[in-house]
């Protein structure tokens, strides 16, 4: 018992963890609050050494969501940890370096596009509309699940998490990445975009692009004709807006749109 009270105070951490790096996240890429942000900082060193340091960051992320995201690497980490800490362990992980980044990171402030009026109006709902849409598309398929705390549930009940089935609801029933969309709608739209800020976005828009295929690969290795078919029937990324989506609710996986 004492074991699983403590995966479950693991889980809780890890969770408190992202929930913070998450807020953060909302104010470093729209300049909103927080002391230091994607324009707003001190400026340390030359040009130079701050695109260096900002690609250095963006890759330690992305090599670490990849990476720890391919089943071979879970089968290999789950016989050194329990397998109820592994989902936690990855969500922890990710949310640290993210908080290195945004201490760490070096503000390019060159002007590339400043917006005024109704366009500015617009671009920043677009920009908030992107974060609702990501976190909203969490809670489509299993909130809880996909970042670790119904697994530490179930080590603390003592029972196997539960099958899980592929569904495609809501968003899901129009775009297979809802999640990575409202991020890239969240990094673009902005009023004011910046050499820093561009580069961001960029980095982070190759990264999801690259990260995806990977994604499918093993949605397709994990439910074969199933999610080949819901591929062919739903775009991943630009929504059909005006063609008739007939996406059913398949009984297929949890965790669509994620770099798992």
């Amino acid at each position: 018992m004492f074991s699983r009270l403590a995966i479950l105070l693991y889980a809780i951490v890890s969770y408190a963890v992202f929930t913070v790096s998450f807020l953060y996240a909302l104010g470093f890429v729209g300049n909103y609050v927080v002391p230091k942000s994607i324009d707003q900082g001190t400026d340390v060193g030359s040009l130079t050494e701050a695109i260096l340091v900002n690609l250095l960051l963006m890759s330690l992320f992305a090599i670490q969501h990849s990476v720890m995201a391919r089943p071979a690497f879970k089968r290999w980490w789950t016989k050194v940890l329990p397998v109820a800490c592994e989902r936690s362990t990855y969500v922890l992980l990710s949310s640290l370096i993210l908080l290195l980044l945004f201490w760490q990171w070096r503000p390019i402030p060159i002007p590339v596009w400043q917006t005024s009026g109704i366009v500015a109006w617009l671009l920043t709902g677009v920009h908030w509309l992107g974060w609702l849409i990501a976190f909203a598309s969490t809670h489509m398929i299993d909130h809880f699940d996909l970042f670790g705390l119904r697994q530490a549930f179930s080590a603390l009940r003592g029972t196997e998490p539960e099958d899980h089935s592929f569904k495609a609801p809501l968003l899901y029933k129009i775009v297979r990445h809802p999640i990575m969309l409202g991020f890239l709608l969240a990094f673009w739209a902005t009023p004011e975009m910046t050499a820093g800020h561009l580069l961001f976005a960029l980095a982070n828009t190759a990264y999801i692009l690259a990260a995806l295929q990977f994604e499918e690969r093993d949605l397709i290795a994990e439910f074969g004709e199933t999610y080949r078919q819901y591929r062919r029937r739903v775009p991943m990324l630009v929504p059909r807006l005006f063609a008739r989506t007939r996406t059913k609710d398949h009984d297929v996986a949890r965790s669509i749109g994620v770099p798992r």
